[in-house]
């Protein structure tokens, strides 16, 4: 069958829920991770520039076409296939602080509706997305688009806010009726994909080896109503 997680940022699901995928690809299911908001923006300023120096990146780096490619070498860790959609960041839509990332969606950012066109008609039996756990701007948008696309969806904790903020709630568009449930996940595998993101390793969790220590106690708890549930339960058997 087609599994289709949709990522806010290039490296979303891979922290968030890649033991799941690639235990989904072991199972002999297609996987494919299509991540949003991963375009190139020429001459960034302000706070699109910041958040590229603060990784310890030089200005005349292309910062979004390096983390396509650390995106494709953690895909094939995880036996997924990576889709990579045209849109920016929040920062280079008018959120000028760290902040303001995770102060609310402006009245003004209508991008969930260009992130739900540019999923319409792509293949999927199963969806994964995010719950938006932490509240940044980019994960609500897309729990926005994906909420209302009718499709069976696996809702995955965000990563690693739920570590910083183990209670965290999800954003409002997040559909009622849903239970937890976990499915078989390679952790191992998880891991060794996500070390690949290596400018994100530093700034999120303080270096690779911190990384791996911090996610190996987090298993991906799932959210699904029982659609979501009995299909990805024929697709593999349950972890527990």
């Amino acid at each position: 069958m087609q599994v289709l997680a949709v990522s806010p940022h290039l490296d979303d699901a891979a922290f968030s829920v890649g033991g799941t995928l690639a235990a989904l690809a072991d199972a002999g299911h297609e996987v494919t991770v299509v991540t949003c908001f991963t375009r190139s923006v020429p001459d960034p300023e302000g706070f699109a520039l910041a958040c590229q120096l603060d990784k310890g990146l030089p200005a005349d780096v292309d910062y979004m076409a390096l983390r396509r490619d650390e995106d494709a070498a953690a895909m094939a860790v995880l036996g997924a296939a990576p889709l990579h959609l045209d849109l920016a960041e929040a920062p280079h839509r008018g959120y000028g602080s760290a902040a303001d990332l995770f102060a609310g969606v402006h009245e003004d950012d209508d991008v969930w509706l260009d992130v739900r066109a540019a999923l319409t008609g792509l293949p999927g039996d199963l969806w994964l997305a995010p719950q938006a756990l932490g509240g940044h701007v980019d994960h609500l948008q897309v729990l926005r688009a994906v909420s209302g696309t009718g499709r069976p969806v696996l809702w995955w904790r965000d990563s690693p806010y739920v570590l910083r903020a183990p209670d965290a709630v999800p954003g409002p568009d997040l559909p009622g009726g849903l239970t937890p449930m976990e499915l078989p996940q390679d952790l191992g595998r998880r891991a060794d994909a996500c070390a690949r993101y290596a400018t994100q390793l530093g700034f999120q969790f303080g270096g690779a080896d911190a990384m791996r220590a911090a996610l190996a106690g987090l298993p991906e708890v799932l959210l699904a109503d029982d659609r979501a549930r009995e299909l990805a339960l024929g697709m593999v058997s349950p972890a527990r």
